[in-house]
């Protein structure tokens, strides 16, 4: 993966080569030695002079985000990305814009918005090796956490079937053996009261006195 320092540096030489306002070789010179906001001061100045210049609110947008201000260094790069018209040398700026928002993003653990913008930088230029390969990791990275989550609501469900269980009241068939077992309680009760009864019929009427001779 390419990173932004990288690209940084290379927008830094073209702009040296293209002849561009002083102000953007100073902040050019101040970022290299690590002089972040008085680089950013130099990119004011220069995009105030002239709001048409790319190179200078590209190269302020890499500079916040060197300085790890990553949101102020996203909201750069959308103001460049909606100023740049279509003509080729902006297309080729806009490109790259979009090409650090994704890393910016990744950055942060932004997954779906890197994706995005990694699929707009393929869009202004399909032959970028490097988005391509960042937004094929990004995807896969996407997939993974989907199952991920697929398998964690599956596990979450099975403990709740189980939950469930535990909590509903017992089936017919327990009420149904405590009917059956009342039933045999009074059945035994009666086979009980028939013995007592036999047993007073077995001892007959009194004995009649014996024969007197």
């Amino acid at each position: 993966m390419r990173s932004i320092i990288a690209i940084m540096l290379f927008s830094f030489t073209a702009t040296g080569v293209m002849g561009q306002d002083g102000a953007v070789r100073e902040g050019n010179k101040l970022n290299k030695e690590g002089k972040f906001d008085e680089a950013v001061a130099e990119y004011d100045k220069a995009i105030a002079r002239n709001p048409a210049d790319r190179t200078a609110g590209y190269n302020r947008a890499n500079t916040l985000a060197r300085k790890g201000d990553k949101p102020a260094a996203l909201e750069s790069y959308d103001k460049l990305i909606a100023a740049t018209t279509t003509n080729s040398t902006a297309k080729d700026i806009q490109e790259r814009a979009y090409y650090d928002k994704g890393v910016l993003h990744q950055q942060q653990q932004q997954l779906d918005e890197s994706i995005e913008a990694w699929k707009a930088a393929l869009k202004l230029d399909p032959d970028d090796k490097q988005a391509r390969e960042n937004l094929q990791k990004a995807l896969r990275e996407k997939q993974q956490q989907q199952q991920k989550q697929q398998q964690q609501q599956q596990q979450q469900q099975k403990k709740d079937q189980q939950q469930d269980k535990k909590n509903q009241t017992p089936p017919p068939q327990s009420r149904l053996n405590q009917k059956q077992v009342e039933q045999l309680l009074k059945a035994l009760e009666q086979k009980e009261k028939e013995v007592q009864k036999k047993m007073q019929q077995k001892g007959g009427s009194p004995n009649k006195p014996e024969k007197d001779w």
